[in-house]
């Protein structure tokens, strides 16, 4: 990543139960806690979370960034990002669906920027063929 155009560092310390992860730049902080299925008390983030929360964001700016290139008007969109963690042959594995609504496009239209976005969004590219990833469009 010698070519990288940003970079950040996060430094986690106790892991998952009651551990605390933040950035070193300063910022933003948080208690790590396992969720509550996962026998936590799910009183803190997990990373779960965080990954779903950094991938929706990604996946929405590549929606923008595809729509703007198309001259659509989208910037109403509304992408969720659901993360799962479960068990698979050799431990936990991960899963994951993303949904598009974006209010005023018609359903092909918006069909077309999820599947644009999924082919450009880093996030996408960084889990292809290594979790299962449905994509799913929705009504505003």
């Amino acid at each position: 990543m010698a070519d990288a155009l940003y970079k950040t560092k996060a430094i986690a310390k106790g892991g998952r139960a009651g551990g605390k992860v933040s950035l070193a730049e300063g910022g933003v902080y948080f208690h790590m806690e396992h969720s509550k299925p996962l026998g936590g008390s799910g009183e803190g983030v997990n990373p779960e979370q965080l990954f779903a929360m950094g991938w929706a964001t990604c996946f929405n700016g590549a929606v923008l960034f595809i729509a703007g290139q198309k001259k659509i008007d989208a910037a109403k969109a509304i992408v969720t990002c659901e993360v799962g963690i479960g068990r698979e042959e050799g431990g936990l594995g991960l899963s994951a669906k993303l949904t598009l609504a974006v209010p005023g496009l018609e359903r092909a239209q918006v069909q077309e920027l999820i599947e644009a976005a999924h082919q450009m969004c880093p996030y996408s590219k960084a889990t292809r063929n290594n979790i299962p990833v449905e994509l799913e469009v929705v009504d505003a």
